[in-house]
């Protein structure tokens, strides 16, 4: 019995919210093993265009952006198309996207409850939507949400993103039964804390709600709930997203796995 190999060569991927954190990883990590890509998500036009331009020349595959607003569903189903119209087909979608906003639900402001649950969970309805269709034609896609370990426990503070999170994982297993035969599979990855720009942005959110200092809320509310007391790397969730891509994939279907240091064993 041989290795599990990734060769993902002549595949095209679109990763949702991939111009930074874990997107940009998870993008970078599908080029590496061959796969051509199109990034998504906000930022700074020469900054997307640099790591555009870095990804496609490290690992010699073609990059393409779309600056799709994951709260229209309009721009979403035209960044599928654009993936097919570019490339000729659509083999992974990686559902990202995503924003916070940490506040007690008495006080959560109602736009953030709105725009948390568009970017979050609506959009990943949207992608899938657009993207079966294709997958169906060639017999053969993998669809991966990356919701979080707030897709399978609750913390204080997050109502909007708790919920979306949740509601990720519910989609991701009716998804799955409903694409069980057509080669396609639908799985959702659920990190723990991973330091990314939304995380560092959460500590001071979360300093602030709980009244605390941001050392603290790093020691004992975020990585309090990690037995490992350690932060998830990009490189953890990549392996995952890997395998899930993969031939070896092909049985992993309608899951959703905790990549969370142990949280959830406790």
């Amino acid at each position: 019995m041989g290795a599990v190999s990734v060769d993902l060569k002549g595949q095209v991927a679109v990763v949702t919210g991939s111009t930074s954190g874990i997107g940009a990883a998870l993008a970078e990590s599908l080029a590496e093993n061959g796969a051509n890509v199109v990034l998504n998500g906000l930022g700074d036009a020469d900054e997307i265009e640099a790591l555009r331009a870095s990804i496609a020349d490290k690992h010699g595959v073609e990059v393409r952006y779309h600056g799709a607003d994951m709260r229209k569903p309009d721009e979403i189903a035209d960044l599928i198309a654009f993936a097919e119209r570019e490339f000729g087909r659509l083999d992974i979608l990686v559902n990202n996207a995503g924003i916070q906003h940490v506040a007690p639900v008495e006080e959560f402001p109602t736009e953030k409850w709105d725009a948390i649950l568009a970017i979050n969970l609506s959009s990943a309805f949207h992608t899938t939507k657009a993207a079966v269709p294709v997958m169906k034609r060639q017999g053969r896609g993998r669809i991966v949400n990356i919701a979080s370990a707030h897709g399978l426990i609750a913390s204080p503070f997050k109502a909007a993103y708790v919920a979306a999170k949740h509601g990720v994982v519910g989609l991701t297993r009716t998804a799955a039964l409903e694409v069980a035969e057509a080669g396609v599979t639908v799985n959702a990855i659920c990190p723990g804390y991973v330091k990314t720009p939304l995380v560092e942005n959460q500590i001071a959110d979360t300093a602030k709600a709980r009244g605390i200092s941001e050392d603290e809320v790093v020691r004992d509310v975020m990585l309090a709930a990690q037995p490992t007391k350690k932060f998830v790397t990009y490189d953890e969730l990549a392996g995952l997203l890997l395998y899930l891509v993969s031939d070896a994939g092909a049985s992993a279907n309608g899951a959703a796995y905790p990549v969370e240091g142990g949280w959830l064993a406790q």
